[in-house]
């Protein structure tokens, strides 16, 4: 009787769960139709190459892209190797201590600040303190620190998962600490750590309130020619057309195709490092 009642709470609890996701892959699939349906009309060349112009009701959003990946990359260049070194003092070199738990604990805290903090931060220490004012920096910058929690925390599980066989047999064999980590552990747990790398990419992607305050502009019809430029960005792009222009109505099926272009292009992004995740991970596998 027993059995049978685990068996029937283990297959309402499955039950529960399939049908949770069934819901959210639901809602995705909806927002995703409507999106598609309403924006794949404004997709053209012109729109994916040209400058705006005419307050933004003609021409393309190109500047938008480009500012968009450039974010995304400086961004992702500020943020990774930070938490990466940051996952590999926690997991490999300090002991377990209040100091350490106490980092740890800042770091769930932090993942858990509203992005607009991490803005007016951005605002008030690299726009203003470190004088790099509105720019294409103060905005990587920014968004490095939101990102950083999800990175670092995400290649510390990582570590975490190389099982201590590994790391004492290389000990064993005369390797050092180091060497040890850079050669073992690392390789190892790269792909989990790219885990982590992919999700901040497309949380910085597609932030809109840190860029407003350290660096974005709405109509800026020229690529930005060092990171000291304010630049466009989708996110913010699509803030603007959607709810503050002087014609939303006119400007709709723009907003529309800009959002099209931004799940796109954040959908490419994280393909592609999926598949350099699942490269390395093969490789090591064999």
């Amino acid at each position: 009787m027993k059995t049978n009642n685990r068996k029937a709470s283990v297959l309402l609890g499955f039950s529960i769960l399939r049908g949770a996701n069934v819901l959210v892959a639901a809602i995705l699939l909806i927002i995703l139709y409507d999106i598609v349906s309403k924006g794949i009309g404004t997709i053209n060349w012109t729109f994916l190459t040209d400058i705006p112009r005419q307050g933004m009701t003609e021409g393309g959003i190109f500047p938008a892209i480009v500012g968009t990946l450039y974010l995304t990359i400086l961004t992702t260049l500020f943020s990774v190797p930070l938490g990466v070194c940051g996952a590999i003092y926690l997991n490999e070199y300090a002991k377990e201590g209040i100091l350490t738990r106490l980092i740890r604990l800042s770091l769930r805290n932090l993942a858990g600040v509203p992005s607009i903090v991490f803005g007016l931060f951005g605002v008030a220490f690299f726009v203003q303190y470190l004088g790099l004012g509105m720019s294409l920096l103060s905005a990587s910058l920014t968004l490095a620190l939101l990102t950083l929690p999800i990175t670092l925390t995400a290649s510390e599980e990582a570590l975490k998962t190389v099982p201590d066989s590994y790391r004492q047999a290389s000990l064993a064999l005369g390797a050092a600490p180091w060497q040890m980590i850079r050669t073992v552990v690392i390789p190892q747990a790269l792909p989990g750590m790219m885990t982590g790398a992919i999700l901040a990419l497309a949380r910085a992607a597609g932030e809109t309130a840190p860029i407003l305050v350290t660096g974005a502009a709405f109509f800026l019809p020229f690529l930005p020619s060092s990171f000291r430029d304010q630049f466009m960005a989708l996110p913010y792009h699509l803030y603007i057309m959607a709810t503050q222009h002087h014609s939303i109505s006119t400007v709709r099926p723009i907003a529309y195709g800009t959002a099209l272009v931004l799940v796109v292009l954040v959908f490419i992004l994280n393909l592609a490092a999926t598949l350099l995740r699942s490269r390395f991970r093969r490789k090591f596998e064999r």
